[in-house]
């Protein structure tokens, strides 16, 4: 994995048709993807203000994106001023360099984490491995998917494609290479999974003197950090290393304290579906005797200016990474998270990895189309992101091959493969709809060779026509019947009611 990118992994139309075909896979995201999205929906309902709630959070992030420069030096200001030193990483080349930096600094070769998707974006194990430095995760779902060798396929589950029966092989094999013996008569038992990693973790708790955590959110005033889990891993990470480093994308920030109580309500209850998290940790700096004594914060770009030159697209930074739009994706539920070939997948990531990443690649490419539109991502949205639209927009960039920007560079993006037939397609289509003599010549020629259509398109169609009816074409043209019908005055363009049309 590197940038956010897993290595080697195709298109997503390739990725998604080999996942379908596992029915473990998907008998597992079915089970989990469900269970999840209707434990969210009782806690959303509890709420009467919950429309307000969502407004309010996607008007106080797109605020912040208008005045992000602002809030940003003001977020530097306040962290420095409470102790703390920031660094800005332009991307994860250098964010990598940075960390890795920091580390050596201390002379320690292991290093703690919380669950941070923007570690991961980066790829900071594999570059701290680089290094030397032995990277340990210590959220479950995250500890499961590193001693697996596996990837992470959803934000906030990362190991919800495995079932108990996995994760308990996994456990048996794995943790006797980490330091420990193998569990002895482990079972799939959800309590004993859960003490078999407690007790694999607390050693590495107590021994480290380096942290490493991302953040949901910086309060630009106070420069506090702000992480939500449920485990109490996050817990010890923040609190017992003497060195606290802190990845965090500079979208996260937030302008006031008092905008806390928002997200505080909307992301619990969208993500995890509690009321509030079971851990709410928030530090501002250093302080003496509590908690680390030396604390950095590099704030990531990687990508994230150049999304938010974009008008339409840009909306993909309100994200806080909340997963409610996998939840209840139809095609997520059927592919999976690693047929999208990022550490962001599902809806969220169809839309923020093309944009981040600006390769111009046949992934990217892909991902825009990985959706039926049916806008249930939108739905769920805690702060209101219209994914169908920014999925259109980024499509229509696809088709016309056009160019982004990426760290001051053009970049081409290059449309998916089959997409120049639809690209003839759509131009033969709009020369008949400029020239109205032509389009009702076609459309007479179609209804008088009706019986001689095809039940599925020849040639490169017939992958489109494998999956989809053809519509039956009608006996005759609409203008012709309304000649017919209405007595021939009105053409198209006629102002009478159409009642009874049944056309």
């Amino acid at each position: 994995m590197s940038g956010g990118t897993f290595v080697g992994m195709p298109a997503f139309p390739a990725a998604a048709r080999e996942a379908v075909g596992n029915t473990t896979l998907r008998a597992n995201l079915r089970h989990a993807t469900h269970t999840i999205r209707d434990k969210r929906a009782r806690a959303v309902a509890e709420l009467s203000d919950w429309d307000r709630l969502r407004e309010a959070g996607k008007r106080i992030k797109d605020h912040t994106l208008r005045h992000l420069d602002r809030y940003l030096v003001q977020l530097e200001e306040s962290v420095e001023r409470a102790g703390g030193t920031v660094h800005w990483a332009a991307d994860a080349e250098e964010a990598n360099r940075i960390v890795a930096g920091l580390v050596r600094a201390t002379g320690e070769t292991e290093v703690v984490k919380v669950k941070s998707m923007a570690t991961q974006e980066i790829g900071l194990n594999e570059a701290l491995e680089a290094e030397g430095i032995r990277a340990y995760e210590t959220d479950l779902a995250e500890l499961i998917v590193q001693l697996g060798h596996d990837r992470p396929s959803h934000i906030l589950v990362p190991a919800i494609h495995r079932n108990r029966g996995e994760i308990r092989d996994i456990f048996r094999e794995e943790m006797a290479g980490w330091g420990r013996p193998a569990p002895d008569g482990l079972t799939d038992t959800p309590a004993e999974l859960a003490e078999a990693a407690r007790l694999h973790l607390r050693e590495k708790f107590l021994r480290a003197k380096v942290g490493i955590s991302g953040a949901n959110f910086m309060v630009a005033e106070t420069g506090t950090l702000v992480v939500v889990e449920s485990e109490g891993n996050g817990r010890m990470c923040l609190t017992l290393p003497e060195t606290l480093i802190s990845v965090v994308g500079i979208e996260k920030v937030v302008p006031a304290w008092r905008d806390l109580e928002v997200f505080l309500q909307t992301l619990p209850r969208s993500s995890t579906a509690e009321r509030m998290n079971p851990y709410t940790s928030m530090w501002t700096g250093t302080t003496d005797e509590d908690g680390p004594s030396t604390f950095h914060l590099v704030l990531l770009d990687n990508g994230r200016t150049d999304t938010l030159a974009d008008e339409v697209g840009r909306q993909a930074l309100r994200c806080i990474r909340c997963s409610a739009c996998l939840n209840v994706c139809p095609v997520y539920e059927r592919a999976g998270g690693h047929a999208y070939g990022s550490v962001y997948p599902g809806p969220i990531g169809a839309i923020l990895s093309p944009q981040l990443r600006g390769t111009g690649s046949e992934i990217d490419a892909s991902l825009p189309y990985a959706s039926s539109l049916c806008g249930a991502c939108y739905e769920v949205c805690p702060v209101a992101i219209d994914i169908p639209e920014v999925l259109v927009h980024l499509r229509e960039r696809v088709v016309q091959g056009g160019e982004a920007t990426r760290g001051g560079n053009r970049v081409t993006l290059k449309p998916a493969k089959g997409h120049a037939a639809e690209r003839a397609a759509m131009r033969a289509a709009g020369l008949a709809f400029a020239r109205p003599g032509a389009l009702r010549a076609g459309q007479r020629l179609a209804s008088r060779t009706r019986r001689l259509h095809p039940r599925a398109l020849p040639g490169p169609g017939r992958a489109w026509s494998a999956t989809r009816d053809l519509p039956e074409v009608p006996v005759e043209p609409f203008r012709d019947w309304w000649q017919r019908t209405r007595g021939g005055g009105g053409g198209s363009g006629d102002d009478r009611t159409t009642e009874g049309n049944g056309r």
